[in-house]
């Protein structure tokens, strides 16, 4: 049974839940607020390929994918300050290219490319949120506001702004499983009892420097990029597969386009970051060591789960035991990758760390509807 339409409801909007966080100055800045500002205005259903209006569960779904992306944007903007350009103009194009800061430089080591791609992947997140909040409100329906969780404290070293941020990059527990399940055969969609060991333990840590003190020891700064690189294939990888999860659930033809187009934005994000982190764990970057942690050489342990030469998926379970093994996004199910599992890894992952108890049962009450949603056939 067709679920019951939305009604049209006062949309809440707010584009300064974005601007707010910011991307550095320059060049950088003027990107987000150029995409901000040049969101789409709220067009008349009429206008879009098919009148046929929203049922509650594709709402459901956008509004939680706008929260997620909300969420991502907030932390990308922080990474950006710090970490990504600090000019428009790519540096082989500039003739009085920026002085990098340690962190920038400790990025670069991984690859020379990673302050634009960092810049990018924060530019791609924002236009997400932006998209998905006014397309919301182009069809009646709520957009998604956090505004009033702006309240955690960030990074206090040059270059990062004095604002509030909602989410906390200085105590991660980042699950690196993500490295090793794409180099193996179980599927945790197919055998539910598969275990994939971390391919490195990184427990309270910080991503990002927090104080220009951080910026003085080369090891030291070098893994703290080195997690914030396990901490972006993270990130990425877990909106890969909640995009894929998310799509086997629409009913709208024109809310699968969207969630498939913005879900193939994330896979192109997440095999650039296979890739970086994999370049931390390897010579000449590794091994690293500082305050505990250690970034080893994972070419030494000839072992073909953490092998960081490995960027695209290995064949693995696909629908059943039965068949064949087959090169896929995984897992893409409820259970571990629907938007509860989301918020879970999230909050497990000290995202959220310093927030209130209001603001995770927002998140969890979105994710339970979203969830919630099934396709009608």
């Amino acid at each position: 049974m067709q679920d019951t339409p939305i009604s049209p409801a006062k949309s809440k909007l707010n584009r300064r839940a974005l601007i707010k966080g910011g991307l550095m100055a320059g060049g950088a800045a003027a990107l987000g607020t150029d995409l901000l500002t040049k969101a789409t205005p709220a067009l008349a259903q009429g206008e879009f390929n098919s009148h046929r209006p929203l049922d509650r569960g594709d709402v459901a779904i956008l509004r939680f994918l706008a929260a997620a992306e909300i969420i991502e944007s907030d932390l990308w903007v922080q990474y950006n300050e710090l970490g990504g350009l600090t000019s428009g103009v790519p540096v082989e194009d500039n003739p009085n290219p920026p002085t990098l800061n340690a962190y920038q430089t400790a990025l670069s080591n991984l690859d020379t490319d990673g302050p634009q791609y960092i810049t990018s992947n924060t530019d791609d997140e924002i236009s997400h949120a932006t998209f998905l909040n006014a397309y919301l409100e182009s069809r009646g329906a709520e957009s998604v506001n956090f505004d009033e969780f702006r309240t955690l404290q960030g990074s206090m070293a040059s270059g990062a702004q004095n604002i509030g941020r909602l989410t906390n990059l200085g105590h991660l527990n980042v699950d690196t499983s993500w490295f090793t399940r794409y180099r193996s055969t179980p599927n945790p969609d197919v055998t539910p009892d598969a275990t994939f060991p971390q391919a490195v333990t990184i427990t309270n840590r910080r991503a990002i420097p927090l104080t220009d003190a951080d910026f003085n020891d080369p090891n030291g700064i070098q893994v703290i990029a080195n997690t914030a690189a396990f901490h972006f294939g993270f990130i990425e990888g877990g909106g890969t597969s909640l995009y894929a999860t998310m799509a086997q659930k629409v009913n709208h033809p024109e809310v699968l386009q969207i969630v498939l187009g913005i879900g193939g934005d994330e896979i192109a994000h997440f095999l650039e970051w296979v890739d970086f982190a994999g370049n931390g764990v390897q010579q000449p970057v590794a091994p690293v060591s500082f305050g505990g942690l250690t970034f080893p050489d994972f070419f030494a342990t000839h072992n073909p789960q953490i092998q960081p030469s490995l960027i695209f998926p290995i064949p693995a379970q696909f629908i059943s035991t039965k068949l064949p093994l087959c090169a896929t996004i995984r897992p893409i199910t409820d259970k571990f990758a629907g938007a509860q599992a989301a918020v879970a890894a999230f909050t497990n992952d000290g995202l959220f760390t310093g927030q209130p108890k209001s603001f995770l049962n927002l998140l969890k009450q979105m994710a339970e509807e979203a969830d919630a949603a099934f396709r009608n056939f």
